[in-house]
């Protein structure tokens, strides 16, 4: 397994193809397994590398700590595009990793060629906030992991994993998931317990305005409202923007319609 050994952790990451890299970063409870099925078929067309965050699988943590939050992960990606010294990458973000992709692309603008944001999570502040009442409530995403972490902390891992997944991904989020999907955050579970201590930012319009990349916005159609919410925010801000649903989908698009999902990503990509 290559790494990088970067601001003193070791990166773990994977990488089919050659050409101009295009940069995958999973989310909350993931890895870089959490792109296996678009290993290929963007490996057929770019240098696809999927990285493994500071502290998630292969690494095996305590959860101790207060290394695990978006500042820092934004650091770790924007050393790893600069130590590749391959030129701006091509950059895809998946939820907390949406979020720390644009980070990387408003802090760190000559790394980044193209951005593509795939429900990123966070919040919005009162500058993004639509005009138009939501019509449900926000998911509760502190209240619904503050319980997840205290049952993981007792050992009991699928009994923490699976409302959060039905919250998320929608009812029988869990029941739904690919085994291999249920391994994955299994093995990630304790990550969450260090998430816990982090203090994200919410989106700003100054911040979108600060991004030069030109942009994807995805979103599942199935997926909760709070989610095209915040596309809805980020969409009124950036400059450069496109916006798709991938149908049949929900948080986890990538897994639930992987061919629609490829092709939006490489169509943006290859249109130049």
């Amino acid at each position: 397994m290559p790494s990088l050994r970067l601001n003193g952790h070791d990166m773990a990451f994977v990488e089919p193809g050659t050409g101009i890299p295009l940069l995958l970063v999973h989310g909350t409870l993931g890895d870089y397994r959490s792109w296996a099925l678009q290993m290929e078929p963007f490996g057929a067309h770019y240098r696809a590398i999927a990285v493994g965050l500071r502290h998630c699988w292969p690494e095996r943590w305590d959860g101790e700590g207060d290394d695990f939050t978006v500042q820092q992960h934004t650091k770790d990606v924007a050393a790893f595009i600069a130590a590749l010294d391959a030129g701006p990458v091509h950059l895809l973000g998946h939820s907390r990793g949406g979020l720390i992709a644009f980070r990387v692309a408003q802090n760190f603008p000559g790394l980044v060629r193209k951005l593509v944001l795939a429900e990123p999570g966070g919040a919005l502040d009162a500058s993004l906030e639509p005009p138009h009442a939501p019509q449900n409530p926000p998911i509760a995403l502190g209240p619904l992991y503050t319980e997840a972490a205290a049952r993981i902390r007792r050992g009991e891992t699928d009994e923490a994993l699976a409302p959060t997944a039905d919250v998320i991904f929608g009812p029988g989020g869990w029941a739904n998931l690919p085994e291999v999907k249920k391994q994955q955050m299994r093995d990630n579970a304790r990550t969450l317990i260090g998430q816990m201590k982090e203090q994200r930012a919410p989106f700003s319009r100054e911040d979108a305005e600060a991004i030069r990349a030109p942009t994807l916005l995805m979103a599942g159609e199935r997926s909760p409202e709070s989610f095209h919410r915040i596309l809805d925010g980020l969409e009124s801000a950036l400059k450069d923007v496109r916006r798709v649903v991938i149908p049949a989908a929900s948080h986890g698009s990538n897994i639930d319609n992987p061919k629609r999902f490829e092709h939006e990503v490489l169509a943006f990509l290859e249109d130049r």
